[in-house]
């Protein structure tokens, strides 16, 4: 320790005395800015935020999924409307938001409170368990985008070259690792307080839903795949789950930059006006007479017009997204009651479950019209429908729950990827440029097959089907 003498001459009754004392000057190269350890809590938010910017944005060099499922199109460039992925790179920053912005700040968080010696065991406890579902969450994103993916060592600075593990292999982990996070909660106690963001109020209650809602959705993914598995998750979770209209789990996006929700940030404050809806969307929307419409999209001419996927158009001659997703602080969506409440048909449908489906089918459609400002009258008159009305509509159950789902995750583009090719439903038709057939998956990032090229070749090969192409099937895309 470096030390510096101050020396000070004192008169005190004509006598002089000198006085010595010593001064650490070590604390001048500590930079508040940039503290040797972050918080705990400032690591989990951050990663949370990545997480839900991720899932919310539509900058097309991360989150292109409205333009997959076709709720939207571009109308000038059509690189991604035609499934060009590796022209912006996207498999590469979609890989590195995961691992890098989500996950290892998820592990870092970990870490930090796993040392914390000043909170309580219980409220410990409950911080690693929400940081332990988040993870999971981010994990499954990870696989549902790629297939086989690094997992157990994927953080581990010592080995910069991970294998990739099968995809079934981690949805069986991070179910092991759900059950452990939830019957680690103790719910007399806090987490992350106010920091926790998720929801309004702090209560261990709503966490412990939001991860029975997740093990609900990683059950009925799994269902094809490990009919068994499946059927065990889905049992446990469902009661604990979502069960009231209007619970959701939200990232709060805020109107002050730089927590504006990302969709202000490409579609207001960038100025540009890349995109449209598309008429596949607005068609099936004009023939249910969905009270929605409003809300999705805007008028041109007093009339709701589509452009065509795929091609090109004018921005001003079509309807494009309405004035709510242009909303600095609307809220990014992680899992809602109408998503529980269709997977609640799904699985009384494969006996999974006691119960009947139309009701749980209106209560998800019911929902969804709500919180998007629809009236009770409203939902009424859509739901009798003989084209809506489940008795009635249109299809078999994974038609008459797919179309519902794809309409109700509107704004919600990946979740409505995962579930249209679970459910085979809706069936979508690449626009006239495409350069691929509809993509089931991203391929792997150019940079791990230059970097991580042995392990690359080995994940491929793994996938079976055709390897690393977007027509190979994640193994639950049965």
């Amino acid at each position: 320790m470096k030390k510096i003498l101050l020396y000070t001459s004192l008169s005190i009754a004509g006598m002089v005395s000198t006085v010595s004392c010593t001064k650490d000057l070590t604390t001048l190269n500590n930079d508040i800015k940039k503290p040797e350890v972050v918080a705990a809590s400032a690591l989990y938010g951050s990663a949370t935020k990545e997480l839900a910017d991720l899932l919310t944005s539509t900058n097309v060099n991360l989150n292109i999924y409205r333009l997959i499922v076709q709720q939207w199109t571009e109308n000038t460039y059509l690189d991604e409307s035609n499934y060009n992925l590796i022209k912006r790179s996207i498999p590469d920053l979609f890989w590195a938001a995961i691992y890098t912005d989500v996950l290892k700040d998820l592990r870092e968080a970990k870490g930090v409170v796993e040392k914390d010696a000043v909170i309580s065991a219980a409220t410990k406890k409950n911080r690693l368990a929400q940081i332990e579902i988040m993870s999971i969450y981010a994990t499954s994103v990870a696989v549902n985008t790629f297939g086989n993916v690094p997992y157990s060592k994927s953080m581990d600075i010592d080995n910069p070259f991970p294998v990739y593990e099968d995809g079934q292999t981690i949805y069986n982990d991070l179910l092991t690792r759900l059950d452990a996070a939830l019957a680690s909660f103790d719910a007399s106690d806090e987490g992350f307080g106010a920091a926790n963001l998720l929801f309004k109020d702090n209560e261990i209650s709503n966490w412990i839903k939001f991860g029975n809602s997740l093990k609900f959705r990683l059950g009925m993914t799994l269902i094809d795949a490990a009919p068994e598995k499946a059927a065990t998750a889905v049992t446990e979770a469902e009661p604990k789950a979502f069960n009231t209209q209007g619970e959701i789990a939200i990232f709060p996006y805020s109107t002050v930059p730089p927590n504006t929700n990302p969709l202000w940030e490409d579609l207001v404050q960038s100025g540009r006006h890349d995109f449209n809806a598309t008429t596949l969307m607005l068609d099936q929307l004009k023939a249910l007479n969905d009270p929605r419409i409003g809300q999705f999209f805007t008028k041109v001419g007093g009339q709701f017009v589509g452009l065509k996927y795929g091609t090109k158009g004018s921005y001003v001659n079509y309807s494009h997204p309405g004035d709510k997703l242009e909303k600095k602080d609307l809220p990014g969506v992680f899992i809602d009651y109408s998503e529980i409440e269709f997977l609640r048909a799904e699985a009384i449908e494969r006996t999974l479950l006691a119960g009947d489906a139309a009701t749980h089918y209106n209560n998800a459609i019911t929902n969804s019209i709500i919180s998007w400002g629809g009236t009770p009258a409203e939902v009424t008159a859509y739901l009798t429908q003989p084209s809506v009305a489940y008795a009635t509509a249109t299809g078999t159950y994974k038609q008459k729950i797919g179309l519902q789902k794809w309409i109700a995750f509107y704004n919600r583009g990946f979740d409505a990827w995962v579930e249209a090719r679970r459910l085979d439903y809706p069936v979508f038709v690449p626009g006239p440029g495409a350069i691929s057939a509809w993509p089931v998956r991203f391929t792997y990032p150019v940079n791990e097959q230059n970097l991580n090229k042995e392990n690359y070749d080995k994940g491929s090969l793994s996938l079976g089907g055709d390897g690393d192409r977007v027509t190979t099937k994640i193994f639950w895309d049965k």
